[in-house]
């Protein structure tokens, strides 16, 4: 399938791991999520994010301040 990520080999993680890796609360996750910034599953009545889209969406949120 071409343009398709293969999840074969991908890596979930759950909102409360997501912040922890982040360092934020799981609101912030949730809301980051509902507001389509970072890309998540919806399993049953929880969401589970992939390793890769929590990395890159912290790779394209630096700030150069200077």
């Amino acid at each position: 399938m071409a343009g398709k990520p293969d999840l074969s080999e991908a890596k979930f993680l759950t909102v409360a791991e997501v912040a922890a890796m982040m360092r934020v609360s799981k609101m912030t996750v949730y809301r980051l999520v509902h507001g389509g910034d970072l890309p998540a599953v919806r399993v049953g009545r929880s969401f589970r994010v992939r390793e890769d889209d929590a990395n890159e969406y912290i790779r394209n949120s630096f700030y150069n301040a200077g």
